[in-house]
């Protein structure tokens, strides 16, 4: 039976293995998928498993997705140009690291039928998966791409991935068309955003990456002015569906019953 792991510290809040599992099970494939708390310390031996062949496939969460990069051999182009890998894999005895995380993201805006071409994005935070989340934006066209970060250096550190990336100053709330929040404040509900939306207009586009709980305070700032928005449910479907089918070279279905499947 083969192995597969999502990795993180905290994990126990990952759906993955619930989504995995399910597809695992519909595709009648052998195997078993399941969660690990990591330390730092830990990461080493972990991708030696993968030499081995004891674990087949490893996705990686916060905060490792960084940090599992100088243990690999070989990186995609996508997981190149962020530094984020999500995603790792054997391919021709190397262990490759992959990020499923920018075209989850683009899967998840397509299904909108949100057309990014000349529009300006406003990230806000610079963390975890914003680096996907930018890449992915330089590829759907956005016009001019914004970033915002409480600790103004972490966006900087961004900015020399993305040249043409520019800083907003956290608290002052610019010109955009969608607004996208990269951060982690709403995992609890009683989190806030500290910032004053109600000025920005209608016909905007508020997207968190959070996806449990179903709706953060930040989608309902949106729904209270009128504006639309979504939750990070759809990505994180997505970027599950392109792991799963780098390691089983099959894609699962999305359906009605794979959403549902991961309301809480």
């Amino acid at each position: 039976m083969k192995k597969y792991l999502v990795i993180g510290n905290p994990i126990d809040h990952s759906l993955s293995p619930k989504l995995h599992n399910f597809w695992i099970k519909q595709n009648n494939i052998n195997a078993i998928y399941d969660k690990k708390k990591l330390n730092d310390d830990e990461i080493k031996n972990l991708i030696f498993e993968i030499r081995e062949n004891k674990i087949s496939g490893i996705n990686v969460t916060v905060p490792f997705k960084n940090k599992v990069i100088p243990f690999l051999d070989e990186l995609s182009l996508g997981a190149k140009k962020t530094q984020s890998v999500n995603t790792i894999f054997m391919k021709d005895n190397k262990v490759i690291g992959d990020n499923t995380d920018i075209g989850g993201f683009e899967s998840a805006i397509k299904k909108l039928d949100f057309d990014l071409s000349n529009k300006t994005a406003f990230v806000l935070g610079a963390g975890g998966v914003v680096p996907s989340i930018i890449y992915a934006l330089v590829k759907m066209g956005a016009s001019k791409i914004l970033i915002s970060n409480r600790t103004e250096s972490k966006a900087e550190n961004i900015k020399k991935l993305f040249n043409n990336l520019q800083i907003v100053s956290w608290g002052e709330i610019p010109e955009f068309d969608i607004i996208i929040n990269g951060t982690s404040v709403g995992l609890d509900d009683n989190e806030q955003i500290d910032l004053d939306f109600s000025n920005v207009g209608k016909n905007k586009l508020f997207y968190d990456v959070i996806y449990n709980p179903n709706q953060t305070n930040f989608l309902k700032t949106a729904k209270k002015l009128g504006n639309k928005f979504e939750n990070g449910k759809l990505m994180f479907i997505f970027q599950a569906l392109l792991s799963f089918k780098i390691w089983h070279n099959l894609e699962p279905t999305v359906n009605e019953e794979t959403i549902k499947l991961l309301d809480i």
